[in-house]
């Protein structure tokens, strides 16, 4: 057993620091207990958490965000593991204390879920994605089996009140900073797995080779830092996503546009030459892409749209939803440009340039510069690469 309870206003004899603060106690009411959790999420990894934290039993309130411990009831050979705070990936093993943060998904090729409308301890809910968001799951992808099981066992406290991934959060932004005229790429698609992160990646990799000082950010989806880690391990200086501004998911949310201005904004601070953004999802999906490209500050301040598809329909379609809009796509990638076949299609029946990042990587990044104005970088080659 891994939990101890401790009067609330008492000492910790052990590690030497208050359990609970009065002023908790006098605001919630019940115990606070000293837990020493196997596991801390990375969807929780702004907060500055530790093994042992201070939780409430009682009192659990249900909001995104929340950060709850809660204990596997299990363990899966698919879709068994949790990304820590580090990026680490470990295997969830049954009877594991795990720290992760309330929240909704909505993965076209993953798990449907919800925050939960009232939780208390002893509650049955899910572990809905690898980076520890966790709700009652309400789909299952079939690829995935059912999703882990996990007993609720507590929220941590601190300074009076349930720990928010808001808590630790970057400043909100309604504007951007007009101080920042610095280009925007946005890399959108028409689902996951369209090769968003791929087309991202590419981008700061080979940018950042011709001497621009790249920053990029995820603007929405469900959170893991593995996207970001991708950016940075590619030549990104700095990085953000959605999980900085305080959400585990942008499942349901209004709109993105807000998290994307505090995002830019903050990647701006960085004085970078460029800043490349991933739209996580679909543009027809549940995490509010579209409302990204619905703000004028926004679509204005992008200098280069990048739209992957999966195939020639799902480009066809994208291409009818933005043209709708009266909105443009610069260039499509993905999936859909890997062979002659789908490229073929986009150019002559779409009018659209298309180019593979993994096959072409070089044209590429020509390309997105001459889109940017910076005619001095296209055909630039690192030492060492022949051109495409």
């Amino acid at each position: 057993m891994n939990i101890n309870a401790v009067e609330g206003t008492k000492m910790n004899e052990q590690s030497g620091q208050s359990a609970i603060s009065r002023e908790t106690a006098k605001l919630n009411g019940p115990k606070t207990m000293q837990i020493r959790v196997d596991k801390i999420a990375s969807v929780c990894h702004r907060l500055n958490l530790h093994k042992e934290e201070q939780i409430i039993t009682e009192g659990l309130v249900a909001e995104a965000g929340n950060v709850i411990v809660v204990r596997s009831l299990g363990e899966k050979s698919v879709y068994g593991e949790l990304e820590l705070e580090e990026g680490r990936m470990a295997k969830i093993f049954e009877n594991d204390y795990i720290i992760g943060a309330l929240g909704a998904r909505n993965a076209l090729k993953g798990y449907v879920g919800k925050v939960p409308q009232a939780v208390k301890a002893g509650d049955i809910i899910n572990l809905l994605n690898l980076g520890g968001v966790i709700g009652i799951c309400t789909g299952v992808n079939k690829d995935l089996g059912p999703p882990l099981k996990v007993e609720v066992v507590g929220q941590v406290v601190r300074k009076g009140r349930i720990l928010n991934l808001v808590d630790s959060s970057i400043p909100t932004h309604d504007h951007l900073d007009p101080k920042g005229k610095v280009p925007i790429i946005a890399v959108s698609g028409t689902c996951m797995s369209a090769g968003k992160t791929k087309v991202c990646a590419t981008l700061c990799q080979l940018l950042s080779q011709r001497g621009l000082r790249v920053n990029a950010g995820k603007l929405s989806g469900v959170a893991a830092r593995k996207d970001l880690f991708s950016f940075e391990d590619h030549g990104a200086e700095m990085t953000l996503s959605f999980v900085d501004c305080g959400l585990p998911s942008t499942a349901d949310v209004d709109t993105i546009a807000p998290i994307a201005k505090s995002i830019i904004n903050e990647l701006l601070e960085d004085k970078p030459d460029v800043i490349v953004v991933e739209l996580g999802d679909g543009i027809i999906g549940g995490y509010s892409v579209m409302s990204y490209f619905d703000d004028a500050e926004l679509y204005n301040a992008t200098r280069v749209h990048i739209l992957c598809a999966n195939d020639p329909v799902g480009a066809y379609g994208a291409k009818a939803v933005f043209d709708k809009r009266g909105q443009r796509i610069d260039l499509f990638s993905g999936p859909v440009t890997d062979n002659d076949v789908g490229c073929g299609y986009i150019v002559e029946g779409l009018g659209i340039k298309a180019i593979n990042a993994r096959n072409d990587a070089e044209l590429l990044a020509d390309e997105v510069c001459r889109l940017l104005g910076l005619n001095d970088l296209v055909g630039v080659r690192p030492e060492g690469t022949n051109p495409a």
